[in-house]
């Protein structure tokens, strides 16, 4: 008994300190086989890598698919990082190919992209949809009406807390174009905020 109590113990010590660990070394760890380091990079990253697939392919059925997908590509995958960039950043960078190629694949279906990518955000709740008075919704709203790209780039700056530089590399272009992108997303969406009577977000 004393024997299963401290191989318990010893247990639970593991996950702590894997629970500690950076991403990076947990992606090391992944690279060596390590199933427990995958099941903590998952808990950690799971929820920002679906949201942000949502908000491409606007499809909660298709958007959970692909964060499987991503995850996977993560265990098969993990020997190739090379730790340039954030843990983070990688694995949004896998997830919007992920994204946009599945859009591609989905033109079977008659729907090209720019229609898919204007449909109605599924992320917002229902409350959120129906109180058109409630800023969040409102803003949701306003963004939603911006073009992909300069939607996709508020998305990574806000939601997502992106740099720049981190931005242009999981979009793959130069940091000059996600500044411009954002100088005119901003502005844009400014005029739409103002427009729906949000002066104060609009500033």
């Amino acid at each position: 008994m004393p024997n299963v109590i401290a191989i318990n113990a010893a247990a639970r010590q593991g996950i702590v300190a894997a629970q500690a660990t950076s991403d990076e070394m947990l992606i090391e760890s992944i690279a060596d086989g390590g199933r427990t380091a995958m099941h903590i990079l998952y808990s950690r990253h799971n929820v920002r890598v679906y949201r942000f697939i949502l908000r491409i392919v606007r499809d909660t059925t298709m958007a959970e698919d692909l964060v499987s997908q991503v995850f996977l590509d993560v265990w098969r995958t993990a020997r190739q990082f090379e730790g340039r960039s954030q843990a983070s950043t990688w694995l949004l960078s896998i997830a919007r190919f992920k994204a946009l190629t599945a859009l591609r694949q989905r033109r079977h279906e008659d729907i090209e992209q720019e229609d898919v990518l204007e449909i109605a955000d599924q992320a917002d709740t229902p409350e959120a949809s129906l109180d058109r008075s409630n800023i969040g919704a409102i803003l949701r709203a306003c963004i939603a009406k911006l073009s992909p790209a300069h939607r996709e780039i508020i998305n990574l700056v806000y939601y997502h807390e992106k740099s720049v530089e981190e931005a242009g590399e999981i979009i793959g272009i130069p940091h000059s174009t996600v500044k411009t992108r954002m100088f005119y997303a901003r502005k844009q969406l400014a005029e739409l905020l103002k427009g729906a009577g949000i002066d104060s977000l609009a500033a």
